[in-house]
């Protein structure tokens, strides 16, 4: 329903993704269309991505795979990013797009939920050369009550990524009261490090959106204990984003901790 029908087109710094270990410093031609399968509470991108829902129509401007890649090449884009909702939804343009995208030597990130099946990983894993999973939480409860969805799903298309040598960063928002007891942390940074402890894990702050409007948004000090735990358990680079501070623009070395400014 929605092939070939992006609602959304941005060049984006590939930090953006968020993605600080692959391609630094290049820009990333991003797409997305509208649909999601979650139906998150608290979701950042409501309008397009509950868009169907909500409004019972499919918007988007009609583009070809060739015409994304066109477009990602003459802006000097290094990578194209399936973005901004899920590329799950729109998995068979994505494929596409990729598959021109690699003929023409460019890269292609997905960021992602996770949420798949593992026909779709199979069939998508050869054509992609980066990933950003968005592992909102280590609590199955969590996953169904906010997300509409489930959490072992997830952690087999974390697994399932770096099997297949895909560059694997993970993203994890968190939300006071429902996701940021340092237990839950130290589950999730565990799984992590069982991953590869040189994966990147991204923490980020709650803004109250959508349906969740009425819920703070997280304290600084709980993002800074969040890395604490990360490293703590053995992650060598975790990175706290959309907060004031130097964690979120420089990438610094596991081994003798100097920055270096991307």
């Amino acid at each position: 329903m929605v092939y070939g029908r992006p609602i959304a087109k941005n060049i984006d710094p590939i930090e953006k993704k968020p993605l600080y270990h692959f391609y630094p410093g290049s820009l990333s031609y991003s797409i997305g269309t509208e649909g999601c399968n979650f139906s998150c509470l608290f979701c950042q991108n409501a309008d397009i991505a509950q868009g169907p829902k909500l409004n019972r129509r499919i918007n988007g401007n009609k583009s070809r795979p060739e015409d994304i890649v066109n477009e990602a090449s003459q802006t000097d884009c290094l990578s194209i990013a399936y973005t901004y909702t899920e590329p799950v939804i729109f998995l068979e343009y994505a494929l596409d797009v990729s598959k021109v995208a690699k003929n023409n030597g460019l890269a292609n990130v997905f960021i992602t939920n996770g949420y798949m099946t593992k026909q779709a990983l199979d069939g998508a894993a050869p054509f992609i050369d980066a990933a950003n999973v968005d592992l909102k939480s280590f609590s199955d409860d969590f996953y169904r009550e906010r997300c509409g969805a489930r959490l072992k799903p997830v952690l087999l298309t974390i697994e399932g990524l770096k099997e297949k040598n895909v560059w694997l960063e993970v993203t994890t928002l968190i939300i006071p009261g429902l996701n940021d007891s340092q237990q839950e942390l130290r589950k999730l940074a565990e799984f992590l490090v069982s991953i590869d402890k040189d994966l990147p894990w991204h923490i980020s702050a709650f803004y109250p959106s959508y349906r969740m409007k009425d819920y703070p948004l997280t304290p600084e000090k709980t993002l800074y204990m969040a890395r604490s735990v990360g490293l703590e358990v053995g992650l060598n680079y975790v990175y706290m984003g959309n907060i004031s501070g130097t964690e979120g623009r420089y990438t610094y070395c596991s081994s003798c901790g100097f920055p270096a400014d991307r």
